[in-house]
């Protein structure tokens, strides 16, 4: 069950170490995928079909499906999962369209003017988990901000299930989002096959989406050996709760265990000012894990989970920011008061009445987040991540006049003679 730590015992190393999660520390994940991606850029198509054999136990003839498959397969979805589905699609795409501004020009000095403008990255793409759970919500939190942003391409990867098809859920969404085919391929070779191509996947600028230590190594391993780009290292979920005395403990334990359930590798963390609240939550955790399908899971998420007694809010906040957590749950009616102090975090859920399920399917942010303490450095995704912000700039005579001088200082100073002359020629002809 959950283990207990009180904070003032704890020094600044023990935090570090208590905050430190999904290491690979004998170089186990890496070594494997690194094997896996040299066999998917030695073999691409074949390599993919044979590790649907190996990992998903299933045979593959092809490698995809299309749209009329697509369809067949989401006529079996039912209306009810379907009416569910096209709320949180309205409300994912709502919150996401507010995000794609045009940014106004700006006159810098007289006669020189400076702008950005958005583009759309050409080829992203998707990658959807189907391991323990097949996560159509993933898809509509990555599609619905690459349509937005109006890429031209966009690669689906989700792994194949045991008839050699993907659900129904997950074909609805792709026919809400008007993606006419679907990548049978999981895991790390479905990222080796978007970052280098194969014979019949595409091979993309950028890829997109969470999954477990494999996934997110493959991504980071591509990132510095392809000329693809990633999203940010997401891996398996976590959730860091903020509690004192006035949270529902029920409320609690249920917010950690939908976080538990994702996976053995998962993480739940509750840091409260209460020692009461810490007690009832375990208690409610023995309660609530016996009525889950996934119980088995959950539970050994929460035994690789912990509690951490503090003194008031703002410590707890204090740790907060040095797990910097992929979710933040402030169970507290006084949220409103410690909100300033939060630094790091990829996504935070205020009051008694906001649980992170709601993010992870409808309210309309997005639920693919930097995990493993990469808040520190990264945001969620949204449509900034499926553009490129281009700067443009325009200098007219007069402007040339007003700054060309200063221009040709600074590069003297640099020794960097032909950036000088650059604009002393323009500075004789506009003088003229």
């Amino acid at each position: 069950m959950l283990k207990v730590y009180n904070l003032k015992d704890l020094n600044a190393k023990a935090v570090e170490d208590l905050c430190k999660r999904n290491i690979d520390s004998n170089n186990h994940i890496r070594a494997a995928v690194t094997e896996i991606i040299d066999e998917v850029k030695l073999n691409g198509d074949n390599a993919l079909k044979t590790f649907a054999e190996k990992f998903d136990g299933i045979s593959l003839n092809k490698l995809f499906l299309e749209k009329e498959e697509i369809r067949t397969i989401a006529s079996g979805a039912s209306e009810e999962a379907k009416q569910a589905l096209k709320l949180a699609y309205d409300n994912i795409w709502k919150f996401h369209a507010s995000q794609l501004r045009t940014e106004e020009k700006t006159e810098t000095s007289k006669g020189v003017v400076c702008w950005r403008e958005l583009r759309a990255i050409e080829k992203v793409g998707l990658y959807i988990p189907g391991g323990t759970a097949v996560l159509p919500s993933t898809f509509l939190m990555l599609g619905i901000p690459a349509r937005i942003a109006g890429c031209k391409e966009i690669i689906v990867c989700s792994p194949p299930q045991k008839d050699g098809k993907v659900n129904a859920y997950l074909a609805y969404c792709a026919e809400l989002l008007e993606i006419d085919r679907i990548y049978l391929a999981g895991g790390a070779q479905a990222v080796a096959a978007m970052a280098y191509g194969t014979e019949s996947i595409l091979k993309v600028d950028k890829i997109f989406g969470p999954g477990n230590q494999y996934v997110t190594k493959a991504k980071t391993i591509i990132q510095s050996e392809s000329q693809t780009a990633i999203d940010m290292p997401a891996g398996p979920s976590e959730v860091l709760v903020i509690a004192d005395d006035t949270a529902n403990a029920e409320y609690v334990a249920a917010d950690l265990l939908a976080q538990a359930e994702h996976g053995i590798d998962s993480q739940a963390v509750l840091v409260c000012s209460s020692a009461k609240i810490i007690e009832e939550t375990i208690l409610e955790l023995k309660k609530q894990l016996t009525l889950l399908p996934r119980a088995e899971i959950a539970a050994k998420a929460i035994a690789n989970s912990y509690a951490v007694l503090c003194s008031d809010l703002k410590e707890a906040m204090q740790f907060s920011n040095s797990y910097a957590p992929e979710h933040l749950i402030l169970a507290t009616d006084q949220w409103e008061s410690i909100c300033d102090y939060i630094v790091n975090a990829g996504s935070v859920f205020l009051g008694h009445l906001t649980p992170e399920s709601a993010g992870d399917y409808a309210s309309g942010t997005n639920h693919t987040l930097p995990t493993s303490s990469y808040a520190k450095a990264y945001s969620g995704v949204s449509v900034d991540s499926f553009v490129k912000k281009i700067t443009f700039q325009h200098i007219n005579k007069e402007g040339i006049r007003n700054l060309g001088p200063a221009v040709e200082i600074l590069a003297s100073l640099e020794g960097l003679q032909a950036h000088k002359n650059a604009v002393t020629v323009r500075l004789k002809d506009s003088r003229e």
